[in-house]
């Protein structure tokens, strides 16, 4: 499970076998978790973290979408 990015308590990663979804981002910071897709940015799901957070995730996203994309398209290339 790659770590692309880390912010402050935040760390930003995908699982290896995930070939076969679309380009998205989990990130976590203690015992909770959050999924955005990243074409568009766009929350797919989250555990514990309260709206304010996951606001604030929303953005660091969109901030970091291309870095993610790059990471994500590399990683998971043929």
């Amino acid at each position: 499970m790659p770590t692309i990015l880390r912010i402050g308590t935040y760390r930003f990663f995908f699982y290896s076998n995930e070939i076969g979804e679309p380009p998205h981002i989990h990130i976590q910071s203690e015992r909770k978790l959050a999924k955005f897709w990243l074409q568009p940015v766009q929350l797919a799901g989250s555990t514990r973290f309260q709206a304010h957070e996951l606001n604030k995730l929303n953005r660091l996203v969109e901030e970091n979408r291309e870095r993610l994309l790059e990471a994500w398209h590399e990683y998971f290339s043929d």
